[in-house]
């Protein structure tokens, strides 16, 4: 019996420092109307995140996942999808819906328990939310089997957590993935924490990217707060995969700057310590030095991007609570495509219970009036 030996190696990609310092030679390819764009989403989501916390606060979105602190992992990576490529996204990844174009005033209409606000238009190809962690991991599997199957040339790009790692559906998914050699991205927002356990104690691997060698794949491990480094390392992957060369799986070491989500108190396990020191990496203040340096940003240039992220959020939040309420009838309507025989009965029942319920009498409120 032979024995085979191999030395596998993760390399660690980083193009630009949190002081705003740039490597040029590996700078990926990007127009001026590119980082200006990349900078504005960024601000963008941001002012979304923020605004979504105030809403839930008030009562009128539900319990919330802030993506604060993560923004340069997921805008970036969604920007350099192509209109055919597939997305599959968490609860956590609302900057990544947000650079491919999805409304805004939808996702707080599904984080306000409308399940409408899911309803993908036509014109983008993206999943819906997966909440169940890991769920999506084989749905993006099965749509580069697809892909490879017809004979496209296109990609799926998923994104997980590290918890998710640690459930089977991922590594059933990395290994079809990987013996189909089929056109996957998988993208891990190592964001450090599983809600409220580290990823020290998710996993004993040194890297994440190194989970990618037991499945016949690269792995590569960048800086998930560098955009530039995001960018690059999933132009790559894509190019590779639309190439027939097989899945990559892209470790984005970033972190998760707010709670777990708006049910959370992250002060009750994290050192406070750690989340300063990592709010000094941040992804949006890091591109501003670096876009200042070079002459792509200014207080006038600040102020006008203000002003219209502002007004789109606004806009958005408008729009949301401007919605219809729902029909009790969509329970039955959008259950099938065809309505079954049994279901159309009982949408009839329903809608004649509508009817009663509209025509009973209204019971009088009556007042005792005050003797003085």
């Amino acid at each position: 019996m032979s024995r085979i030996s191999k030395v596998f190696h993760i390399s660690y990609l980083q193009i630009l420092s949190e002081s705003g310092v740039c490597n040029d030679k590996l700078m990926p390819k990007l127009s001026d109307n590119d980082i200006h764009k990349l900078y504005e989403l960024m601000i963008l989501s941001r002012r979304f995140d923020e605004t979504a916390l105030k809403l839930q606060r008030e009562g009128r979105i539900s319990t919330y996942a802030s993506v604060y602190g993560e923004e340069a992992t997921q805008v970036g990576s969604a920007f350099v999808l192509q209109d055919e490529d597939w997305m599959f996204p968490t609860f956590r990844d609302m900057a990544s819906f947000i650079a491919r174009g999805f409304p805004m005033h939808m996702l707080y209409q599904y984080w306000g328990g409308d399940e409408r606000g899911m309803k993908i238009p036509d014109n983008l190809n993206i999943f819906p939310v997966a909440v169940p962690v890991a769920s999506q991991i084989p749905h993006a599997v099965g749509a580069a089997w697809g892909m490879k199957l017809k004979g496209k040339k296109t990609a799926s790009l998923v994104y997980l957590g590290d918890g998710a790692t640690s459930k089977g559906d991922f590594h059933e998914a990395m290994n079809f993935a990987g013996v189909f050699k089929l056109p996957c991205i998988f993208v891990c927002e190592n964001n450090q924490w599983a809600i409220s356990l580290p990823r020290t104690k998710q996993t004993a691997s040194e890297t994440i990217a190194q989970k990618a060698v037991a499945y016949g794949m690269e792995g590569i491990q960048i800086d998930g707060n560098d955009i530039f480094a995001v960018i690059k390392a999933t132009q790559e992957a894509l190019q590779k995969a639309r190439a027939g060369l097989g899945p990559t799986f892209i470790e984005c070491v970033t972190y998760r700057l707010s709670d777990h989500t708006t049910a959370d108190d992250a002060s009750r396990y994290r050192n406070a310590k750690d989340v300063e020191k990592w709010k000094k990496r941040d992804p949006i203040d890091r591109l501003r030095k670096w876009m200042e340096r070079k002459g792509y940003w200014n207080g006038n240039y600040e102020a006008r991007v203000i002003k219209d992220v502002n007004e789109k959020v606004e806009k958005a939040v408008k729009d949301y609570e401007a919605v219809p309420a729902p029909s009790p009838e969509d329970i039955v309507k959008y259950t099938y495509a065809e309505i079954p025989w049994n279901l159309k009965e009982q949408l009839r029942q329903l809608a004649a219970d509508i009817i009663a319920k509209q025509q009973e009498p209204k019971e009088e409120v009556k007042t005792e009036k005050k003797v003085e």
